[in-house]
């Protein structure tokens, strides 16, 4: 009883202890030049050249490498780091030796700009004084056994939290599927799947088409057919399954989406295959490392993709089935094929989520950020910061819309007609030119979460009559905040609109020739 008391003690002690460190909330100094920052506004309540932190302690400082000289870009409270051990702002490394970024812990410290950009770290000499107060660091070492019997305590109540959140969830899932089976029964309920169909044997693999994290895709043939192969290893089955079941899905079948023609299995090795319609221009970015386009084919290549998004999120009803919203969750230019016409179809949906529904509820059995499946590059600012909820089906999907928004720059970068009289940019990926090729997840988070920046716009678009509207779209699909971002039906109507006859017309070239609006 006596230890329990004396746990309870210092648990109340050290709570004490917090609550009158976090009574005084982190000033910092406030400065945005940057339009692109104007987010930083809502870090905190401003006043003058102060701002208040609401939810860190950490103030930042931005400077921009013009010159040989540093200039303010942003100085704020920090969006994303929530404790720094710096007292002073120091610097970091630098994106592209153009910023220079530093992040610190006390009042009004990001005022500090007294480094120069090519100045080394200063060495600190410890005075006789400053000696003395280390010496009073050692109180600290009792606040630190007060933390370490908090944290124990924390530690075995968050576990029971999350068994007992674990099993609801569960419990849940039974009660939905449950229900389900009593729910009508003439009618198919989109927790239920469809009975696996068009078993297939007779094909032949011949030239392999691309390389994936799980599978290998061939060309094959099926009844004097050219076909695609994904050929899943037998340890992968459970992507094969989840791709499968995307697949299968009643009403799945659209224009946008790869035509499933039906799976198989390798007698020799038991390898599991999935066998869809074939591609003749392989995925898109191979074509557009390959091909420009002109405005037309860029706008058929636009449609047909958001098409297809939208299509795969939709919550489709009809003749007694169900086809529930699902979340691609790793859309990227190397995951949407182009056909022979012209036009996109989504694939690859092994790390896909069914967002299945039941009796007005709807559930996923897939918890996961799915981090380590998803493409570097085209992961949002929510994933990258690890701030999914994953209680929200439309976090799942506006992640895609995120990607969607990524893909579309892909496409335009490479559109004869949006450069004229001018030499059309070769193909990167979304952030390969802003990070100079070297993407790790580090700098992605600095540049995309932390300084808000997205893969560069042309200047001359402002001055084409298409441009604008472009550059808006662009921003509605990557913008930070989720609820901000357009879904993907809107998407698909502000591209129908822009492909009617008139709109984002190209005057002539200099030469008098019309500038080119065939796709082929």
């Amino acid at each position: 009883m006596k230890q329990w008391l004396s746990v309870v003690a210092l648990e109340s002690l050290f709570m004490h202890i917090c609550h009158q460190s976090l009574l005084q909330k982190r000033r910092c100094v406030f400065n945005v030049t940057n339009s692109n920052n104007s987010g930083y506004y809502s870090a905190g309540n401003v006043s003058g050249s102060v701002q208040l932190c609401e939810n860190t302690d950490c103030c930042l400082a931005i400077y921009k490498i013009k010159n040989g000289t540093q200039q303010v870009d942003t100085l704020a409270c920090d969006r994303v780091i929530m404790s720094c051990p710096e007292a002073t702002c120091k610097p970091q490394p630098r994106i592209k030796n153009s910023f220079i970024i530093c992040t610190c812990g006390t009042d009004l410290c990001n005022i500090n700009d007294s480094w120069s950009p090519e100045q080394p770290a200063e060495t600190h000499f410890y005075t006789a004084v400053e000696i003395t107060k280390t010496v009073l660091v050692l109180v600290v070492l009792v606040v630190i056994l007060f933390s370490t019997v908090f944290i124990v305590i924390a530690s075995k109540w968050r576990r029971l939290c999350k068994k007992k959140t674990k099993m609801d969830i569960q419990v849940a899932e039974e009660h939905l599927l449950s229900s389900c089976q009593d729910y009508k029964a003439q009618q198919l309920c989109s927790c239920q799947r469809k009975a696996s169909e068009n078993q297939i044997t007779d094909i032949e693999l011949q030239g392999v088409l691309g390389q994936g994290q799980f599978a290998t895709v061939y060309q094959g043939k099926h009844r004097r057919s050219m076909v695609a192969v994904k050929v899943y290893p037998a340890k992968w089955k459970h992507q094969f399954i989840k791709e499968k079941e995307v697949y299968e899905l009643p009403l799945m079948k659209h224009e946008g989406t790869a035509q499933f023609l039906g799976t198989g299995r390798k007698p020799d090795n038991g390898s599991l295959l999935i066998v869809l319609q074939y591609a003749e221009y392989g995925s898109l970015h191979c074509f557009l490392c390959k091909h420009t386009s002109s405005w037309m084919l860029s706008m058929k290549l636009c449609q047909s993709l958001s098409e297809g998004l939208s299509y795969l999120h939709s919550d489709l009803h009809g003749n007694d089935m169900h086809k529930p919203p699902v979340a691609h969750r790793d859309l990227s230019s190397s995951n949407v094929l182009v056909r022979a016409d012209g036009t996109c179809v989504l694939c690859d949906f092994g790390s896909s989520t069914i967002l299945r529904s039941c009796l007005g509820h709807r559930f996923w059995q897939d918890h996961s950020t799915n981090m380590e499946y998803c493409t570097l590059n085209y992961m949002s600012p929510e994933i990258l910061e690890g701030c999914v909820n994953l209680s929200s089906s439309s976090f799942l999907l506006q992640g895609d819309i995120y990607a969607l928004g990524l893909i579309l720059w892909e496409i335009w970068m490479r559109c004869s007609d949006l450069f004229p009289g001018a030499a059309v940019p070769q193909h990167f990926l979304p952030y390969q030119l802003e990070l100079e090729a070297n993407v790790t997840m580090e700098r992605l988070i600095l540049y995309v979460s932390e300084m808000d920046r997205r893969p560069s716009i042309p200047e001359n678009w402002d001055m084409l009559p298409q441009g604008l509207v472009l550059k808006e779209l662009l921003i509605g699909c990557w913008d930070r905040d989720t609820d901000a971002r357009l879904t993907a039906p809107c998407v698909g109507i502000l591209r129908t609109k822009m492909a009617k006859p008139g709109f984002g017309c190209f005057p002539e070239l200099p030469n008098g020739k019309a500038s080119r609006n065939s796709p082929d």
